[in-house]
């Protein structure tokens, strides 16, 4: 097979998001070192692991963690989606830049249909065609109408956008590692990244169309941000055709294919360790800036800077970059302090 594995052993690192990898460091020596490398309020998760590279400082690689569904997204895994790219560079953890990757032989193969919290499972036609589903209109004994049906579900759509847009709302910079199938609700996520690569081996297409619904949680609003390119974008969307990594290069989608598909990852880390390298207060305003202009005039992109750079301006790290000599093993991050946590009540 051509499809790309990507063993654990491949990327060392210091689990920190994983149950059942937590749980074995039971030596003190194991304890020792994650608690040196643990980052404060990330929660454990069920399908997804976040990992430290080892001597890579600054670098969180966070990785979709159901191999055997090609990283299929559950109602589960949306939702620790939306946790951990909500806590990420938030609570002082010193994490500079995310690595997204997927386990296994695919990146991600869409939303996961047989999931019935989607309400993709069973049309409304089988409903109404067996008794038995008559009970699923009914709230109290009464028919529930379809007004009152759509104002209850929305909610949900609205909730499963916010999982992905955390990627685009994460302080910190978030590279897309793309191998094997990307497909549907995995273009969602990568459209919400700020940084693109892929192997050689990737297959892309946004699927919807072709499943009978128009994609609503980032795809429609995104990908033609990103890539520019209209009449493509309507086509791939109107027809949910598959693409490859040479198209997905060639319209702009990814910045880059991997010399190979094992190289993959490798390449992902070291466009991390160039990100954290540089002072965080300039990444964080450089994200801040690049999405809000995205969105809003160059007149109102121009004020939004120049009020965030009154105040960005104030800071060591100019001082630092200039006069302190970078350092080779972390790609000169050691300069500058770590981001204080963000506040919350």
């Amino acid at each position: 097979s051509n499809h790309l594995i990507i063993s654990a052993a491949s990327m060392p690192q210091t689990i920190i998001g994983s149950r059942q990898i937590r749980q074995r460091e039971d030596t003190s020596r194991g304890k020792q070192q994650a608690r040196h490398n643990t980052i404060p309020e990330i929660d454990m998760f069920e399908y997804l692991t976040v990992s430290k590279p080892e001597n890579q400082p600054g670098i969180a690689v966070v990785s979709l963690n159901r191999p055997r569904k090609r990283n299929a997204i559950n109602a589960q895994l949306w939702k620790e989606i939306g946790t951990v790219f909500g806590q990420l560079g938030t609570a002082g953890d010193d994490v500079r830049c995310v690595l997204l990757r997927g386990t296994g032989r695919a990146f991600c193969a869409g939303i996961d249909t047989s999931d019935a919290s989607f309400g993709l499972v069973g049309s409304s036609s089988s409903s109404s065609a067996d008794d038995e589903d008559d009970d699923d209109n009914e709230e109290g004994g009464a028919k529930v109408d379809t007004a009152r049906r759509v104002l209850s579900f929305r909610p949900q759509i609205i909730e499963m956008q916010a999982a992905i847009t955390s990627l685009e709302r994460c302080p910190i910079p978030v590279v897309a590692a793309i191998h094997g199938f990307c497909i549907g609700a995995g273009v969602d996520l990568i459209t919400a990244a700020d940084v693109r690569i892929c192997s050689p081996n990737s297959i892309f297409s946004v699927r919807e169309a072709r499943l009978g619904l128009a994609a609503d949680v980032g795809t429609l609003q995104r990908l033609p941000k990103v890539v520019g390119h209209s009449s493509r974008i309507r086509e791939l969307c109107f027809t949910g055709e598959d693409f490859g990594s040479d198209e997905a290069a060639r319209i702009g989608l990814v910045s880059r294919i991997s010399q190979s598909d094992d190289s993959l990852v490798e390449e992902g880390l070291a466009i991390c360790r160039l990100i954290a390298g540089n002072s965080p207060v300039a990444v964080t305003g450089t994200k801040l800036s690049l999405n809000y202009s995205r969105d809003h005039t160059v007149a109102d992109g121009l004020e939004h800077i120049a009020t965030h750079n009154a105040a960005a301006l104030i800071t060591d790290d100019i001082i630092n970059s200039l006069v302190s000599p970078s350092d080779s093993r972390d790609g000169g991050g050691s300069r500058f302090a770590r981001l204080l946590p963000i506040a919350r009540l």
